[in-house]
């Protein structure tokens, strides 16, 4: 069956086409222009072609940021191949369990990755061969990136769909184990152009890349401007000082933040005098002390909340500026709507859950049919986050459903189910609750409340290492509380709710 709808790939054939020597590209003394980007698409599609990847096949990518990542990215668009970018910051028995979920027949992995990624590909029998991004020669079993690009051109046969898989992101899950967002082109082309309208972003608009692009905020900032024909630069790792010498040498208009980064940068800004006039939009979510600082350095630039998921991204956002306390009106394609526990939609003002219908929603977690039809059932995306929307049509959030208890430090996904496991298997804790507790730094910290075992003994310092020597270290408790006992429910189950308004701090 043959498609004549519209891939990444006819995007950036698009902007080779509209915007040929204008810069796409740039990373460190590397700039790439929009017709050399497409010529780069298709020597990596040839080599990936010519290596035996398939329509279909998955490709995992554990790196940091780097030109070669959207290469690989955009090679995979034109030949319907499946892109798996995997958090560098999880641990060695995390990467492997995403990767065994995803069977990926490549790893793609940078220098700094290199041994986490060899040592978790090594029980995974579905990877056949590792690559080296950002290598001149090979490196043990890694073949260099380069010897992909090879001339020959892979002909466009009209088979890879917008409706095809094209990204597994995985994203934590109720029950502590990661689950593969599987996203499409379509998913990912709805992302970028919602994003474009709602920052009014234009091909004269520069992204500096601080966000990672294993993460669907950095990804999809990349593709807004991208779809625009604007310029992404790429950082390979966040540096406050170095945003601001790129937003002054590069022009940048708009980036992308998770707490602490925007304090950090506001310090930097603060010790050092650049040139940030450009900038007109930083997006993302933090406290209303530092936004309101940033708007006082930089007064010609807003601030944009949003509210989305992996598997939904955009649902909503605005300039802050626009209605206190909101979390904007819903993005431009996307519907809305308040639910009760039953899915009847509730009055206006009535609190609920958020449900959203968007050719941005994803199209299913990997393997888990059952998981999916109950995240869409009656046709609806549920984000297990509630909230009201008031009747100008603006959404407020109201925290989350009791059985999606996420915690979101600097950005990052923690279920306390995955902390609470770790922390039981270390043999001297009888009883635990993980809680997110309001954090100054973070946005919100990970808490553990723990009921140690009858004549057991273990420090707070110490069961944090423990922890963060089994799970990715962001994943550890911040702070560790020993009590007595746990309140219970009268089915004798954990009372979560009374420990998070006993132990949380919050008023």
């Amino acid at each position: 069956m043959y498609s004549c709808d519209f891939t990444i790939y006819d995007m950036i054939a698009r902007n080779a086409v509209l915007y040929p020597e204008e810069i796409a590209i740039v990373y460190g003394d590397n700039r790439i222009s929009f017709k050399a980007y497409q010529k780069l698409c298709d020597q990596c599609a040839a080599g990936l072609t010519k290596e035996g990847i398939d329509f279909g096949d998955r490709i995992a990518v554990l790196s940091n940021n780097n030109d070669d990542f959207l290469i690989l990215c955009g090679a995979a668009a034109k030949i319907g191949a499946v892109v798996v970018p995997v958090n560098y910051r999880l641990g060695k028995g995390e990467v492997e369990y995403v990767l065994k979920d995803s069977g990926p027949k490549f790893i793609f992995s940078s220098r700094e990755y290199r041994d986490l990624a060899r040592a978790a590909a090594s029980s995974v029998g579905s990877i056949r061969k590792h690559y080296a991004l950002k290598a001149d020669k090979g490196e043990d079993d890694c073949i260099p990136f380069g010897t992909l690009l090879l001339n020959g051109k892979v002909t466009e046969s009209g088979v890879v769909s917008g409706s095809h898989a094209y990204m597994i992101i995985h994203t934590a899950a109720v029950g502590g184990k990661p689950r593969g967002c599987v996203l499409s082109q379509a998913n990912m082309l709805a992302v970028g152009l919602q994003m474009a309208h709602m920052f009014k972003l234009m091909s004269s608009d520069c992204h500096i890349g601080t966000l990672p692009l294993f993460h669907i905020g950095g990804f999809s900032f990349s593709i807004a401007v991208m779809h625009q024909g604007g310029k992404n630069v790429i950082m390979d790792r966040f540096d406050p000082l170095l945003v601001l010498k790129l937003t002054s040498a590069e022009q940048g208009t708009f980036f992308g933040t998770f707490p602490p980064m925007l304090a950090a940068i506001l310090d930097a800004q603060d010790k050092e005098s650049l040139d940030t006039s450009s900038l007109r939009v930083v997006t993302g979510m933090d406290s209303p002390d530092t936004i309101q600082r940033f708007l006082k350095n930089n007064p010609q630039a807003a601030f944009y909340g949003i509210y989305g998921q992996t598997e939904a991204m955009p649902v909503s956002g605005c300039d802050i500026a626009e209605k206190t306390g909101s979390i904007g009106p819903p993005a431009i394609m996307t519907r809305v709507a308040i639910f009760d526990s039953l899915d009847r939609e509730v009055p206006m003002g009535g609190q609920g859950e958020i449900c959203v219908r968007s050719p941005s929603v994803f199209m299913g977690y990997w393997n888990l049919e059952e998981d999916t039809a109950y995240t869409s059932r009656n046709g609806w995306h549920h984000t297990g986050d509630r909230g009201r929307m008031d009747e100008d049509g603006y959404l407020y959030y109201g925290g989350r459903n009791p059985e999606k208890d996420l915690i979101k430090p600097g950005g990052e996904n923690v279920y306390p189910a995955e902390v609470e496991k770790v922390i039981l298997s270390h043999g001297s804790v009888e009883e635990v609750a993980v809680i997110g507790v309001p954090d100054a730094e973070w946005g919100e910290a990970v808490q553990a409340v723990c009921v140690l075992k009858k004549g057991k003994r273990v420090d707070a310092a110490e069961l944090i290492e423990f922890v963060a020597s089994k799970i990715a270290r962001y994943k550890k408790p911040k702070q560790v509380l020993f009590v007595e006992n746990l309140p219970k429910t009268a089915s004798g189950e954990i009372n979560r709710e009374k420990v998070k308004k006993t132990y949380s701090g919050e008023k």
